[in-house]
């Protein structure tokens, strides 16, 4: 295994410079070179295969062929001059005149297809000029002295120096004949090696590509397969079985190192991630057990301070009238006696203890909105708002107040009982905080707002009058416990009404809020969630009118 510490080799670092693609990329320019090599050796050979044919057929065949007429014109010039010399029949002479044209024919011939060679061509002068000097110095004279029709007796020694002179030539077709004979062997055997460098080159091509394709497979999964393989695996290990703790090792070409390190890299955020939510989970954990034991702990106070407060009630209320009647009965027995600021004092006195008896009973209804009855059902709005204008029959028709309301209201899930003093508390403060130069009006309005994915919508009520209105600066201040604008000499009540009604809609999800918009008098809102199966149909306009008790 080599030293990390060591030096990179240069073989390694350009194999660790190189991608997928560029190896596949060299090893076609290797394939590439190898074809146009082989192609051209092989079209070199090819066409020298076919060269050395063309010679063969073309040329040295036919050169042979046209030696062979030469030699023959030459035997018929030979024989027509001794035949014409012995009989003088001008028969004989026809062959040596027909020789000679021929001679020139084929002499000609093979100059032109044996230009390439010569050898050949100095056969050829060899002999033309060993012809010459036989007609020369035996045919042309031997002809020359014979008379036609008048055979003469020849001279033998002329005939025997014709005769050696012409076996010379012979020896000259014998010479010829075996340069043209050694020639075509040359020829074949040129042919013969030039078909075996073909065929050597193109079983070397083809083994070449069989090579290359077996070397491209084996780089292939040696450079690609494997990598991915092992990078495969060690994903597996991690994302599939789980361990996180199982590092990625780049390995193979420079792009499927990159993309280990990217995989490596995600297995460290997951790693992160893991951790962090895992020490996330162990904090909601804990915050959970606090919040469990925080939970526990003000269900545990809310009861005692409940229990506290009803007893606190009951046990404050018994003094309360007895403080009361002792003071009534000390009036009546002795209230000839009293003068008008002891009569005072004693009014005082009641006066304090009923006030303070109203507010007992009123925090008491406060501490319990939501925790004693807790009853959540279908409710249509128009039951709870008939008890509440039921229960103010009475202030309605002293006031004369004008109720305009729809004709039909939705069903919410809640508790009765609570929207019932929702409604008695807010219709109760319109008429209650009438103006005294204009007949009361109470009108409810409601609208849906359709919500959206995540949830149900919700309605919107109104609540409005034509009353003394509240200053925008108080919108907040007026829904706080105890808090009262006016004074008690003005207006009744203990300024607790409006914190109760914020509590109640809280308690069924929604939210209450004064309409600063709105100046001939106060508008008050607030939201309900909407059933989840609930048609998003309007209410019907306002159009009954109630005066009086209700209809």
């Amino acid at each position: 295994m080599r030293d990390p510490s060591m030096p990179e080799p240069k073989v390694e670092r350009v194999r660790s410079r190189l991608t997928v693609q560029s190896w596949f990329q060299v090893a076609f320019a290797v394939l590439a070179v190898f074809v146009v090599l082989g192609t051209i050796v092989g079209g070199y050979f090819i066409q020298r295969t076919v060269q050395i044919t063309d010679e063969l057929v073309d040329q040295i065949q036919p050169a042979r062929a046209e030696a062979y007429r030469l030699q023959a014109a030459l035997l018929d010039q030979e024989t027509g001059a001794r035949g014409y010399a012995l009989t003088a029949d001008l028969d004989f002479l026809e062959p040596y005149v027909s020789g000679k044209r021929v001679e020139q024919e084929a002499v000609a011939q093979i100059r032109e297809l044996t230009a390439g060679h010569p050898e050949l061509l100095a056969d050829v002068d060899e002999i033309e000029a060993a012809a010459e000097a036989w007609r020369a110095d035996y045919a042309e004279p031997l002809v020359a002295g014979v008379v036609p029709g008048d055979p003469q007796p020849q001279d033998q020694a002329a005939t025997d120096r014709g005769r050696a002179t012409f076996d010379a030539v012979r020896t000259l077709f014998e010479k010829q004949n075996a340069q043209l004979a050694q020639a075509r062997a040359d020829a074949f055997d040129d042919l013969v090696q030039a078909r075996t460098i073909r065929n050597s080159v193109l079983v070397a091509m083809v083994a070449g590509f069989l090579i290359t394709g077996l070397l491209m497979v084996v780089l292939v999964h040696n450079l690609v397969a494997l990598p991915l393989v092992s990078l495969r695996a060690a994903t597996r290990r991690v994302v599939a079985d789980g361990n996180f703790d199982q590092h990625i090792h780049p390995q193979g070409p420079k792009d499927i190192r990159i993309l280990a390190r990217d995989v490596e890299a995600m297995r460290g955020r997951i790693v992160f991630a893991l951790a962090a939510a895992h020490t996330q989970h162990e904090q909601l954990a804990q915050q959970k057990a606090d919040l469990d034991t925080q939970a526990e702990e003000l269900r545990r106070s809310n009861a005692e301070l409940e229990q506290f407060a009803y007893v606190a009630s009951h046990d404050l209320q018994e003094p309360l009238r007895k403080v009361a009647s002792f003071c009534q009965l000390l009036e009546k027995r002795y209230g000839d006696k009293l003068d008008e600021r002891g009569a005072q004092y004693i009014a005082f006195a009641v006066d304090g203890a009923k006030r303070m008896q109203v507010l007992i009973n009123d925090l008491l209804t406060f501490s319990r909105v939501g925790r004693v009855s807790d009853d959540h059902v279908r409710v249509d709005l128009d039951q709870p708002l008939d008890k509440a204008v039921a229960n103010l029959a009475a202030a309605i028709d002293e006031s004369g107040v004008r109720i305009e309301r729809p004709e039909n209201l939705p069903e919410i899930t809640g508790d009765p009982t609570l929207l019932t003093m929702l409604w008695q508390n807010l219709v109760g403060n319109a008429i209650k905080f009438r103006h005294p130069d204009r007949t009361p009006t109470v009108q409810i309005t409601c609208d849906r707002d359709e919500g959206d994915q995540d949830g149900p919508g919700t309605w919107t009520l109104c609540v409005t009058d034509n009353g003394i209105g509240i200053d925008a600066e108080f919108a907040e201040k007026v829904f706080v416990i105890f808090q009262r604008l006016h004074g008690r000499d003005v207006y009744t009540g203990t300024g607790i009404g409006l914190a109760v009604c914020k509590k109640i809609v809280e308690y069924h999800g929604g939210r209450i809020w004064i309409d600063t918009e709105h100046t001939e008098g106060t508008r008050f809102c607030f939201t309900v969630p909407s059933l989840p199966d609930e048609e998003p149909e309007a209410p019907a306009p306002a159009d009954a009118d109630l005066e009086g008790a209700p209809a």
